[in-house]
């Protein structure tokens, strides 16, 4: 028989279904989509941040940095409405080589002040990838106690690549904190090219970090940084490297006579110190506080901070009309068709951008 099972014999047989096999899905997890982010109002914004509520500032920054028009409209709108209740703190603008140990003695730094009361924020601008476009945005994890002290208040934000664009975004940054009522700003460079240079254009005091015995002292000489240093301090002058740093700061000093006298009328002034050690440094806060007050009284601190202002009124101006024109579809197709001209040779490069530049205008 082809199929025994069947036959008569087995007719009062029956065969079950068996074991049900569990679902390779956990029952218990939840299918349903994370509720989105609420979003808030101008108003709301505005009224969180002059609260001093840390959630709400970091979405507000978050919007600041946003690449989206629509973010950018409603962040200009809230930056705008903070504008009176900002101002009132003290910017400090950090720098030095990379590995000079910026982030560690941001850390120490920044306890030290906190011990004297008010509210801390720091803005690290971290590098970006030029292949992958990405940071790692690790500074933080390098402020172990400042990171988790509740009145501190750490961003980074990445370059990207474009160090004007992050340069504004951090000054309107400094805005929103001081809003939210943080009276002391620690704003930490990237450590190279022209990061400098934006960051002095945005602080009261420029802090130049510098090692012993690297061979940086020329280099520091040559970039022309130390014009903008108000105070120059030499990290890691412990240990072995005490007679070394002195040496560094000895050199520094004399390096300071080849500069012409600062607007400021202040004096820039070397100092040694150890970020790990926590060796010098209320000397080093001892002189940022003399310079604050030098200035106050000479009319130079409010000085600083209007040409400042107008610095960034042509800078926005700048950024926007370079925007313009490249984003400009017809511009595009064009500037297409002039670079092809240029690297044929028929054509030079100043007349090929004089020839985009008049169609921009012609518009």
């Amino acid at each position: 028989m082809e199929h025994p099972e069947n036959s008569e014999i087995y007719k009062g047989l029956t065969v079950n279904k068996g074991i049900e096999q569990p679902s390779s899905v956990n029952p218990y997890l939840s299918l349903r989509k994370k509720p989105r982010r609420r979003q808030y109002s101008v108003g709301e914004y505005v009224e969180g941040i002059v609260k001093g509520d840390i959630t709400i500032l970091s979405q507000a920054v978050t919007l600041v940095e946003s690449l989206k028009p629509e973010h950018q409209a409603v962040a200009q709108e809230v930056i705008e409405k903070c504008l009176p209740y900002s101002g009132n703190s003290v910017r400090i603008g950090i720098s030095g080589v990379p590995g000079a140990g910026k982030s560690t003695s941001i850390d120490v730094f920044g306890l030290h002040v906190l011990e004297r009361g008010g509210r801390l924020a720091v803005l690290a601008i971290d590098p970006s990838s030029e292949r992958s476009k990405g940071s790692i945005l690790g500074d933080k994890t390098r402020m172990e106690k400042l990171s988790v002290h509740p009145d501190a208040f750490i961003r980074p934000s990445p370059a990207g690549g474009s160090l004007g664009g992050v340069a504004r975004k951090t000054r309107e940054t400094i805005i929103l904190c001081e809003a939210a009522g943080f009276d002391k700003i620690f704003v930490e460079t990237v450590g190279v090219g022209q990061s400098e240079t934006a960051v002095h254009s945005m602080v009261d005091f420029f802090l130049l970090i510098q090692l012993a015995g690297t061979g940086d002292e020329l280099q520091g000489i040559k970039r022309g940084i130390m014009e903008m240093a108000d105070g120059i301090i030499i990290n890691k002058a412990d240990g072995n490297n005490i007679e070394k740093a002195k040496l560094a700061a000895s050199h520094f000093r004399n390096a300071l006579h080849l500069f012409p006298a600062p607007e400021s009328g202040w004096t820039p002034e070397v100092l040694t110190y150890s970020g790990f050690y926590n060796i010098g440094v209320k000397e080093i806060w001892d002189m940022v506080y003399r310079y604050l007050n030098f200035v106050k009284a000479n009319g130079y601190f409010e000085y600083r901070r209007n040409e400042q202002a107008k610095y960034w009124m042509y800078e926005t101006i700048n950024e926007h009309l370079r925007d313009s024109f490249y984003h400009n579809p017809e511009i595009s197709d064009l500037l297409a068709m002039e670079e092809q001209q240029v690297l044929a040779g028929r054509t030079t490069s100043f007349a090929a951008a004089k020839k985009l530049l008049d169609a921009y205008f012609r518009k």
